[in-house]
Parts: structure tokens; sequence; C-alpha cells
């Protein structure tokens, strides 16, 4: 998936600044994909350029102006042209797995430390998650919402989001654990082989 995609979809919620933009990425787009600002923002410019987004220029009064987007029909098209395309596997390049990987042969206090740490990460993202499924519904149980609520795909996207979390905490604390016990009293690991 393209970056083009993930702002296009973002963009379907209404009209918004590079700056509005970038908060949503932080918060309802960040369950499945990471831009930095700067790439947000040199995004809107390609996709503007392209005629997939339209922008216009918002004079504000003791401030300064800002221009905000929407998605044009041809945006709209761009997007139904990626929901037809077969998608691709997920692929995962997390780095705190490489380090478990190699634990055998490291000092696992601080790969210990770091799973402890993202497990946190983790359940911290999990709760901002579980805030933002209650806005979506609103008055409305999950049942009831997902039958009958106008705009499911956020809230589909972000359930996803809340389950990987889940169980990278999950993962995490038991991982954590289990290094914890293979410690030996002297802070080597019982099997350790030296490098």
């Amino acid at each position: 998936m393209a970056l083009r995609h993930a702002v296009l979809a973002a963009l379907l919620d209404g009209e918004y600044s590079g700056y509005q933009l970038t908060k949503i990425f932080d918060v309802g787009v960040a369950n499945f994909w990471y831009a930095a600002p700067q790439q947000l923002y040199a995004e809107l410019a390609k996709l503007e350029a392209d005629g997939l987004v339209a922008g216009r220029e918002v004079v504000q009064h003791g401030r300064p102006n800002k221009r905000v987007f929407t998605v044009t029909e041809a945006g709209i098209a761009e997007l139904a042209a990626f929901a037809a395309t077969p998608a691709k596997p997920l692929l995962i390049r997390e780095d705190l797995a490489v380090k478990v990987h190699a634990v055998d042969v490291l000092d696992p206090e601080p790969v210990i430390a770091q799973l402890l740490e993202r497990a946190e990460q983790a359940a911290a993202k999990l709760a901002l998650f579980e805030k933002i499924l209650l806005r979506l519904r609103g008055d409305l149980d999950e049942e009831t919402f997902l039958r009958e609520g106008e705009r499911i795909g956020p809230y589909l996207s972000c359930l996803a989001g809340c389950r990987l979390e889940r169980q990278m905490r999950e993962w995490c604390l038991q991982t954590a654990r289990t290094l914890g016990r293979r410690t030996a009293p002297t802070g080597a690991p019982t099997g350790r082989t030296s490098p």
C-alpha cells in the first residue's frame, strides 16, 4: 500500500489541513499506517498535483492562513482501484523480535526491560484505540453499530489495531517472564553460548 491510499482513506471523513491530518495519523490511522509529518505534507502536495485531492485556502484572523484538503471523485476512484487490488500479506519489521531471536547470546536484561517498556506502550495504545471505538460508536453498543452504523470502516480498522496491540502486550509480557525465569542468579542466561 502506498502512503497515498492511507491519506485518501483518512480524508474520507472530512476536510482537513496538513496539521490536522498529522493528528489523525497519530491517533486514528496509527493502528495500520505510520507516516512522519513531512511525509504527509509531501504526499498531500502530490495528491493535489495528481487531482486526487482538492485544496483550498482558509483565511484565519490572528493566525496564519491554512490549506485544507478533501478527496475528489478521482481520489475515490483511486481508492476503488486500490481496494480491488489483491491485498499483500502483512510484512513485519520488528526490531524487538530480532533482539529476542538473538537473546541466547546476549545479556537478557536490556531485552527484558525493552519488552516491559513495549508492553506498557501497547497497553497505552490499546487504551487510546478503545476510547476511539467508544467515540465512533457513540450511544450504540458494538453489535448495533456494526449492523447499522454509517461509517464502519474506521471502526473495523481500529478493532484490528486493538487486537494487534493486545497481542503485542501479551507476547511482550510472556516473553519477559520466560526470559526472566531462564536467567541464572548471576544475570547470565542458563543456556548461553559464547558468540
